[in-house]
């Protein structure tokens, strides 16, 4: 079985510091502002492939360079929900202003399942963070696949989930964002069907592919004979030795990749203002 701690790839132009024993990493000695060589940029994404979420401080992006920086992890798509910066409709203001309740997002999740092509990753980049609170956690998602039953895995293999945008506890996290950035859209429009466990189609391994913001119940299953499944498995995916937490800063970029991981952005940051401005990546349909 492969974790962090096994990992064996070498990297010549970066230098790469382990956050956990289970998933993420620091990136040091890069600019991501500035043009970047084919070889340091082939050590980042190798890095991210490794540790699933990489992290990277004292950053300084503008709009533009953001997403030239993007151009070269993906392709940068819009978010469906939320108005992304004017000039830059791929790069989605994340504001908690100091009067809200409510973070985006807010809730154990990969990004925007409910999509029939769920993006490959996202970036984030920290412009204003809270003096404290405001962290996210990320989860192995390989891992936690890895760690369920032989019998388990096997019945899971099979299934495939239904995923929607507007389930209500998620919807919940996007209300205070909704009232200023909203794009006119309801929040309860689109779904889509995955696999259960789905494979990664570049590094080949096995992840669990479902999550407690958008997933509802198994194709060929009512909800209510998929809850106490779901339940079971939306318990495990986040279980303290699968996951890592990083603690922002202005500057602080992330990297993640949501085809084998899952995040929670923790509101305990209440009467402070949180500015992050987001891209996510095109991706594939899952296997």
């Amino acid at each position: 079985m492969l974790t962090t701690s096994s990992i064996k790839t070498e990297y010549n132009n970066i230098i790469v510091s382990p956050l956990a024993g289970s998933l993420g990493a620091e990136v040091q000695n890069v600019n991501l502002s500035k043009n970047m060589s084919d070889e340091i940029m082939s050590d980042i994404y190798n890095a991210l492939l490794d540790y699933q979420v990489i992290f990277f401080r004292d950053q300084k992006f503008d709009p533009a360079s953001q997403k030239l920086f993007a151009n070269k992890i993906g392709k940068p798509v819009v978010y469906p929900f939320v108005k992304g910066l004017e000039d830059f409709p791929e790069i989605t203001p994340i504001l908690k202003k100091e009067t809200d309740i409510n973070n985006f997002g807010g809730i154990w999740h990969s990004d925007t399942t409910y999509q029939e092509k769920p993006p490959m990753g996202t970036m984030l980049y920290a412009l204003e963070t809270p003096e404290f609170g405001g962290d996210t956690e990320f989860a192995n998602q390989y891992l936690a696949y890895e760690r369920l039953s032989d019998g388990m895995r096997k019945f899971l293999d099979t299934l495939k989930g239904v995923n929607i945008s507007g389930k209500s506890r998620v919807a919940k996290t996007r209300s205070d964002i909704m009232k200023h950035a909203s794009v006119g859209l309801k929040g309860d429009e689109l779904t889509a069907i995955h696999p259960v466990v789905r494979t990664h189609p570049e590094t080949k391994r096995k992840s669990l592919y479902v999550n407690e913001a958008h997933t509802t119940h198994f194709v060929g299953m009512s909800e209510e004979e998929s809850a106490p499944i779901l339940e079971y498995l939306f318990k495990h995916q986040i279980k303290s030795e699968f996951t890592c937490r990083f603690k922002w800063k202005p500057g602080s970029v992330a990297l993640w990749d949501n085809r084998c991981t899952m995040h929670n952005p923790i509101n305990d940051y209440h009467g402070q203002r949180r500015l992050m401005h987001r891209i996510t990546f095109a991706g594939d349909k899952p296997v």
